[in-house]
Formats: structure tokens, C-alpha cells, sequence
């Protein structure tokens, strides 16, 4: 481990002696260990008109990183924008890139600090002539105070927790032509209230990744320095302490079967239909329909009806003094299976 900071103390030396006069450090401190994710949190109201969000981060001390808070500070200039510092994988280090002030917001690893820091440039207001303008949208302004608002809505193209840029895990973001020109511009260090807000912060235990385990109780300031108070806002817990999505344990609605149970076809809820050409009722002049339909001259009506048992429509021929009324047979399409006729008392 003292190896691994020798060697980091040494880049760091060559680094700073070989940048140019005119730009602000852009290294501060390099080690071996990743990072933890960033903590949720909510932003505290704006305090008054002039102040522009500074997320929070982690730092490195001695005893390791600690949770420097996110505060509202003023701007040390006209015009100027904050310009957060990141954590980026080089050289087998991670290098800690410090946050600028300057005309326009440059390159600050991609990393997605929220509240209109996005990954990329800054929407969370502007100047316009002297005044800055707040996008309510995405800061936490009260318009009855603070009357320079404006709302523009901003889409967020990588949600993600991750604290540090390039190496394993990290955003692997590289800067625009653009923003390398503005790293070129006239920067301002940070504030003196940025400065003894970050140096409070390293001396206060609580802050510190080991103790609070990526939680922070104060996540968040409304001014520089003031960590107890109504301005405090504690954090909410880091990314992988998502909760579970709402849909996986939505009930079932009272109309729908269980999840577990394939919905029953549209047609079950109604009334079943008897199919036509099976139930369809006989008309008045036509057998049922499992009986053969008999030939065309039987369809003549009776003049009298037969038992139940006699299929024939046809009049039974009268009685003769033998007794016997077969003198001549009806006739039949199939006399084999026609019954005799009765026979009638003399």
C-alpha cells in the first residue's frame, strides 16, 4: 500500500509540473481503490437568488473516502458556472480531477451527479445578463422567494449511481471538442466556502465511506458548512438499494383470474350456444331430426292420428266379415317391416 502511494505522490508530482501556468490543477490526489457509488438524496431548497448547485462527492483523506456534502454556493463571478471534479482510471491509478469555476461547464468524467448535472453540461439554469435563471424542473427553488425560474424538461440518457470514469465499472466517457476547449478557458479555484465546507467535512467521522457505509446522514446542505439544522437532508441510500419494482407485486384486479391461471377465452362468459345444425328445433311438417324423413306421398295428412307406435299416414282399409282385413295390403315402400292391421270385432 505505501508503494502504491509513493508511486501515486510521484505522478502527481510530474503532473502538476508539467501543466501549463494558466490552467488550475486538475490533479489532486491518485489511488488504487474505486470509489463507492453515489448516494441518493433530495436537494435542499435553493437559499437565495445568486446560489448555484455544487454536488456532493467523495474525497480521499487518511483514513479514506469520506462524503463531502452538496451545497448551494454563491458564484464567485458573474456569468460563471460550476464545473464538478470526478474521479478518473489512469494509469493504474484513480486521479482525482478538480471542480472549476469558468464561463462555460466543461468535461467532469460523464458522471451523472443529478439536479441538472446530467453527465453532460449543465441544465439546471443560466445567466441571463447579470441575474441567474433557475430551471425549476430540476431544482429545488421556492418561486415565491426566488422569481427568476424558468421550466425546461431534461432527459437523462444514463442513469447510473457510478462515482468515477473509465477503468472496470466506471463511465467510459470521453470529452468533446468542445468541452476540451473549454478546460482551455479562465478558471476560478474553488470558493473559500467550498474549501472549508470540504475541510469540515473531512473532519467529521460520520462522513467517512467505513462508518457509514455509503450513506451519509448529511448527504446534503443548504449553505456551505451547515450540517445540523432544518437545511440537513440526509441520504436515501445508494443504487443498489433500489427498491422493487411496483409491477412484480401488483395484485390481480377482483375481474381477473389469479397470475398463476390462463384467463379463460371471451367466449366462456357467455351463455353457450347451441349449434345450429345439431339442436335446431324440427318445423311443424318435418320429423325429428334423428328419424329419416319419409317419402313425399306419405306427407298427405291423416284423417285420423295412429298409435305412437305406426309410422304409416295412410287410413287403415275397412273391415271384412272374415274377420280379416288383408284382402288387399296397403301399400308400402317396404312391406316387410309395416305391422299388420288390427283386427275389428264382427
Amino acid at each position: 500500500m505505501r508503494t502504491a502511494r509513493l508511486v501515486g505522490l510521484l505522478v502527481l508530482a510530474a503532473l502538476i509540473l508539467a501543466m501549463p501556468s494558466a490552467l488550475p490543477a486538475q490533479v489532486a490526489v491518485s489511488i488504487t481503490i474505486a470509489p463507492p457509488v453515489l448516494p441518493v438524496y433530495v436537494q435542499p431548497v435553493c437559499p437565495a437568488p445568486g446560489y448555484i448547485w455544487t454536488p456532493g462527492y467523495w474525497a480521499w483523506g487518511p483514513d479514506g473516502y469520506y462524503w463531502v456534502p452538496g451545497t448551494w454556493v454563491e458564484a464567485p463571478e458573474v456569468g460563471f458556472l460550476w464545473t464538478p471534479g470526478y474521479w478518473g482510471w489512469g494509469d493504474g491509478v484513480y486521479i482525482w480531477h478538480a471542480g472549476y469555476w469558468g464561463p462555460h461547464v466543461g468535461f467532469y468524467g460523464g458522471v451523472v451527479y443529478g439536479f441538472g448535472y446530467d453527465g453532460v453540461g449543465f441544465a439546471g439554469g443560466e445567466w441571463r445578463g447579470r441575474e441567474f435563471f433557475y430551471n425549476s424542473r430540476v431544482t429545488n427553488v421556492n418561486v415565491t422567494i426566488i422569481h427568476n425560474t424558468f421550466e425546461r424538461n431534461v432527459v437523462v440518457r444514463n442513469d447510473t449511481h457510478v462515482s468515477f470514469n473509465g477503468g472496470r465499472g466506471g463511465i467510459q466517457a470521453r470529452p468533446t471538442a468542445e468541452q476540451e476547449r473549454f478546460a482551455r478557458e479562465e478558471h476560478r479555484p474553488p470558493t473559500a466556502a467550498q474549501t472549508d465546507h470540504r475541510e469540515a467535512a473531512s473532519k467529521n467521522r460520520d462522513l467517512l465511506a467505513s462508518v457509514n457505509h455509503g450513506r451519509p446522514a448529511v448527504a446534503a446542505t443548504r449553505k456551505p458548512g451547515e450540517f445540523k439544522g432544518e437545511g440537513v437532508v440526509p441520504a436515501r441510500g445508494g443504487a443498489e438499494s433500489k427498491p422493487v419494482p411496483k409491477e412484480e407485486h401488483k395484485p390481480a384486479p377482483s375481474s381477473e383470474r389469479p397470475s398463476n391461471t390462463r384467463p379463460a377465452p371471451s367466449h366462456e362468459n357467455k351463455p353457450a350456444a347451441v349449434p345450429k345444425e345439431e339442436h335446431r328445433p324440427a318445423p311443424s311438417n318435418e320429423r325429428p331430426s334423428n328419424t329419416r324423413p319419409a317419402p313425399s306421398h306419405e306427407s298427405k295428412p291423416a284423417p285420423a292420428p295412429r298409435p305412437s307406435g305406426h309410422t304409416e299416414s295412410k287410413p287403415a282399409p275397412a273391415a271384412h266379415p272374415s274377420g280379416h282385413a288383408e284382402s288387399k295390403p296397403a301399400p308400402q315402400p317396404k312391406p316387410k317391416s309395416e305391422p299388420k292391421p288390427e283386427q275389428h270385432p264382427h
